[in-house]
């Protein structure tokens, strides 16, 4: 059953990729990514800077010319403890200079304990970026945690998934295999 379900999403990823719009990774949606809302036209991006992990202001325009897997997370929220794994292992395999997964933690998020966070789980390749007055956040309408938003290229916003998922699933994989095939 399994080989059947992987034939046929990778069958759904080849026509995705021919299709060439972002909007046709609705049809790779399959368990936790059935909850992936994909927005029929792309939502503009933002310009609002947060605190890199090297401690300087920079805003999402630093990631220009690749798709981004952005979550915003916290140390105290339960589902992004579960999540976060997740998303080191879809950044260690598809991660590129076409593809990043880019992680924010928003709110009060002491920087010893974003790392002790990270370390308690086995994360190591993912930025430890920090938006302490949500400011980032609230101007992407982040209303709770985790809430993982996928920007095209553009930096504009083309899907949104709220709550955690297994990013490292078949589905989470094809979707951002087709998305990072356009830019070939």
């Amino acid at each position: 059953m399994r080989k059947l379900k992987s034939a046929l999403l990778y069958t759904a990823l080849a026509v995705v990729a021919n299709m060439g719009s972002a909007q046709d990774i609705a049809a790779l949606r399959e368990g936790d990514m059935r909850k992936l809302a994909v927005h029929s036209t792309p939502i503009a991006p933002v310009d609002t800077p947060f605190v890199s992990e090297t401690g300087e202001d920079m805003t999402l325009a630093a990631y220009e010319g690749q798709y981004v897997v952005l979550n915003f997370w916290a140390t105290w929220c339960a589902p992004c403890r579960k999540e976060m794994p997740h998303l080191s292992e879809l950044q260690a395999e598809l991660g590129s200079d076409k593809m990043s997964v880019v992680t924010v933690a928003t709110g009060r998020n002491p920087v010893p304990a974003m790392q002790r966070f990270f370390a308690e789980i086995g994360v190591d390749n993912l930025p430890l970026h920090t938006d302490a007055r949500q400011t980032l956040a609230r101007n992407m309408g982040v209303l709770g945690l985790p809430v993982t938003i996928i920007l095209d290229p553009q930096g504009q916003e083309i899907a949104r998934l709220q709550g955690d998922a297994d990013w490292a699933s078949d589905s989470a994989k094809a979707i951002m295999r087709a998305l990072v095939e356009t830019l070939s």
